[in-house]
This record gives structure tokens, C-alpha cells and sequence, in this order.
């Protein structure tokens, strides 16, 4: 099915409400039972796919799978996840070949575009539907780059207007993970903003923009008025897309993934299920744990895989405030195994830009005081919960509790802005699925 190597396979497809194609989420219990499975591989992308990169995902994470199981007793399905995370379709990444001619085509497509293309304009406006007018005007704002603080000014009111969402909409509930909340972008001054967002670009290695002042050596001068910062707006954008799929993988898992499992527990109570989530499928996999239903305990271990939220998600107290804890304090007690969070030092995206979007704070050129507290999971493991344990790959994985795994060892390509984040089909990772779950065991 849908062209991956693996068998047997089922797809489950939610909407941005969380509600699933009930015929895919029938058919998983009942097949499962044929199938005589010991084990379910459920695996979640992240954000900024669609549906066809989603499934070259699949199929390159799992082609591990049968060799390394070949010599086990367990009977093994897997599941993939597809949920609307929006693509920015001028950006190259997500890229799964890990071959040096995919990844030198990436690095020269990695200069920033100073226009809002036509394929992510049709992009954005499926994802944000009704918000055309916007849409317009942010297209225009970035052609024409005006020298002018105003503009930056309305061009940050706009991106706030376009990921806005409904106060009744369940999407508010699972926007914070508890070191992050609402990201600093949305509410700090647009012009230092941008500053600070351009600034990271530069430092990301990401190429000169068209127009941009550069001196001999192809690096930016000083000089240039305002024009210089529209590619920080246009990274402003770009964040503004990620944190509005940051929120909705939280709804996807906490009302879509969470229920169909629990159904999964009802209809076919012997298997043994492993979640599997990369950038916001991690997140979206964590919620789901939240949307088990109380006498569910089919899941038997969790693996995240450069996860794009809170590394103080799962802590009891916050370091920096001590009567509130955590978003899913508590969760991993849901899992009849391990919490496993694979992270890289290479990983740009969240080591970087992750942090700077969620707060924004010093001047352009120093990101020093961010990173503890807005730290993603996916570039610092688990942080602040009692009992976690700390490897590196090739170590044996504990069979309970929180477990990071230092991953930078095969986690490390990948160019310009997002380095090394969706570098994760590796056999040396599906080891890591198979070994928390403790598939293939007797």
C-alpha cells in the first residue's frame, strides 16, 4: 500500500480537528487480529510534509525492520501517520536520501527566496482557509520589502492574523508544553524580530538574499537600511507556520491518535503497540498518551526522534517556576516500557530556531540565556524529570522510564537552516524502536 516496502501496512489519516477516516481506523483492530501481530509500529511525521514525502519517510524508516527482526518470534505490522502539517514548499527540507548528491542539491537550495512563491502561497492558504486577503498582502510586503519600520510592523500583525484560531477552538488547549507557551515572535517588537531572525539565518549558513549588501567574501554589511531584515520576516513567517503545526500536532494526538488507540486496545487487546514520532510527530505521539483512554495499556514504548516541543514537557516543576509543572507531567506512567527521546547536537532547526521562536530576547547577534529554558526535546533529551536516564546510541535502552538517547553520532547531515533534523532513517534508530519496545523478544 502507498508504495511502502513494509507489509503489513495501514495508513490513518486525521483532519486539523483531530477526526479520523473512520474506514482506516476500522479496518486497523480487525486487520491486526488477521494478521495474528504481536506488535504495531504506529510512526507520526512532523511538520512540513506532505503527504508523499510523509510516505518516503515510512518507507526509508522502516526498511530496516524485516532484516533486523528476521531471526525474532515477533509478528510485526506497521501504521503511518498522515496529519495536514503545512509544507513550505521553498524550503528544502525534509529531505530522507542520505545520499551526498541529495544533500548537495539541498545546500544550494538553501538560499532563502525573497517572495512568497506561488506553490507556498497555495500551501499557506489551504492551511489557513478564509485568510486569502492576508495572504495577499504578506505576498506583496515581501516582493516589494519596504524600507520602513511600519511595514515590518503590519507584516508581523498579518502573520498573527493568519495563524490566528477561533477561542473555541481545541487547538488553544495543546499550543504549550510548559518551558515554551506563546512564542515571542508574536508578541515582541517586529523590527527586533526580524533582526534577531536574520542574524540566525547568517549563523545557520543560509545563503545571501537578492538585493542584500554583501562585501567581497559574501557576507552581509551593516549597510542597506531596513531592506536587509525581510528575510528575518520571512523566517518569521516560516516560524509562524511552525508553531501553528506545533499546536495542531497537540490536537491531532490528544482527540485523533489517543481514541483510535484506545479502540485499537478494545479490538485487539494482544497487541503490543510502539509510537514513533519525528519533529512535531514526536509532540503528536506524546499527546496521544493524553487521549488513551484510562484503561488502555496496549502501548509498550515511545520513541522521539528529534522531538519539536519542550524539553520540560514531561517535568513534575519547571526549574524557573516551581508551581507549574510540565504540559504532560506525567504521561510516561501511560507506557508499559520506556519514553525514549533521541536527540542530535546537529540539529539546527531546534537547536536554533527553535528556541529563538519561542522566546525572543538579547540582541541579534547573541543567543546565550535562551536555550535552557525554550530548549527542544529533540537537541537537549528529556530535562527536569526525576529518575531520567541519560546514553548514548549503542547503549542498551532501559525497559522503563524516561530515557534520552544522544544520537548526534548518526543524527549529524544536513544543510542550512535546519541542519541535521530529519537525518533519522538510520538502522542504528529502528534498533532503537525495536530495543524499547523489546520487539522480537521472547
Amino acid at each position: 500500500m502507498a508504495g511502502v516496502g513494509v507489509r503489513p501496512y495501514w495508513e490513518l489519516t486525521f483532519d486539523a480537528d483531530g477526526d479520523v477516516e473512520r474506514r482506516q481506523r476500522d479496518a486497523l483492530p480487525a486487520g491486526a487480529v488477521q494478521e495474528r501481530l504481536t506488535d504495531l509500529v504506529v510512526f507520526s511525521h512532523g511538520w512540513n510534509n506532505d503527504r508523499s514525502m510523509a510516505t518516503r519517510l515510512y518507507t526509508r524508516f522502516f526498511e530496516p525492520f524485516p532484516e533486523l527482526l528476521v531471526d525474532g518470534p515477533a509478528r510485526v505490522g506497521y501504521v503511518g501517520v498522515h496529519w495536514p502539517a503545512l509544507r513550505f514548499t521553498d524550503e528544502p527540507i525534509p529531505d530522507f536520501d542520505p545520499s551526498s548528491q541529495a544533500r548537495a542539491t539541498a545546500r544550494a537550495a538553501a538560499a532563502p527566496e525573497p517572495e512568497l512563491t506561488d506553490a507556498l502561497r497555495r500551501q499557506l492558504a489551504v492551511a489557513f482557509p478564509g485568510r486569502e486577503v492576508v495572504l495577499d498582502r504578506i505576498a506583496q510586503l515581501l516582493a516589494e520589502r519596504p524600507d520602513a519600520r511600519s511595514a515590518f510592523d503590519e507584516f508581523a500583525r498579518l502573520v498573527r492574523e493568519l495563524i490566528a484560531v477561533p477561542e473555541d477552538s481545541p487547538d488553544l488547549r495543546y499550543g504549550a508544553d510548559g518551558g515554551d507557551g506563546t512564542p515571542g515572535m508574536l508578541t515582541d517588537d517586529a523590527l527586533e524580530v526580524c533582526e534577531v531572525l536574520t542574524a540566525a539565518l547568517r549563523s545557520a549558513g543560509a545563503g545571501v538574499w537578492p538585493g542584500e549588501a554583501v562585501d567581497a567574501e559574501r557576507q552581509p554589511l551593516f549597510g542597506g537600511g531596513l531592506t536587509r531584515l525581510w528575510n528575518g520576516a520571512h523566517e518569521m513567517l516560516r516560524q509562524g507556520g511552525y508553531y501553528a503545526m506545533k499546536r495542531r500536532s497537540g490536537t491531532v494526538g490528544r482527540l485523533g491518535l489517543g481514541p483510535v488507540l484506545g479502540k485499537l486496545a478494545d479490538g485487539a487487546p494482544a497487541v503490543r503497540v510502539h509510537l514513533v514520532g519525528h519533529s512535531f510527530g514526536a509532540r503528536l505521539v506524546s499527546y496521544a498518551l493524553s487521549g488513551l483512554p484510562s484503561g488502555a495499556r496496549n502501548v509498550k514504548s515511545v520513541t522521539l526522534l528529534q522531538g519539536a516541543f519542550s524539553h520540560y514537557t514531561f517535568a513534575a516543576r519547571l526549574p524557573f517556576d516551581r508551581d507549574r509543572s510540565g504540559a504532560l507531567n506525567g504521561v510516561q506512567r501511560r507506557i508499559d516500557g520506556p519514553l525514549v527521546a533521541c536527540h542530535s547536537a546537529h540539529d539546527d532547526a531546534l537547536g536554533t530556531f527553535y528556541p529563538l521562536a519561542s522566546k525572543m530576547a538579547g540582541d541579534a547577534t547573541s543567543f546565550l540565556g535562551l536555550f535552557d529554558r525554550w530548549g527542544a526535546i529533540g537537541f537537549h533529551g528529556i530535562q527536569a524529570v526525576d529518575g531520567a536516564r541519560r546514553i548514548r546510541l549503542g547503549e542498551a535502552v532501559p525497559a522503563t522510564g524516561c530515557v534520552s538517547v544522544d544520537a548526534s553520532a548518526v543524527v549529524r547531515r544536513g544543510g542550512p537552516p535546519a541542519g541535521a533534523h530529519s537525518d533519522i532513517c538510520h538502522p542504528e534508530l529502528a534498533r532503537v524502536v525495536l530495543e524499547a519496545g523489546r520487539v522480537g523478544r521472547d
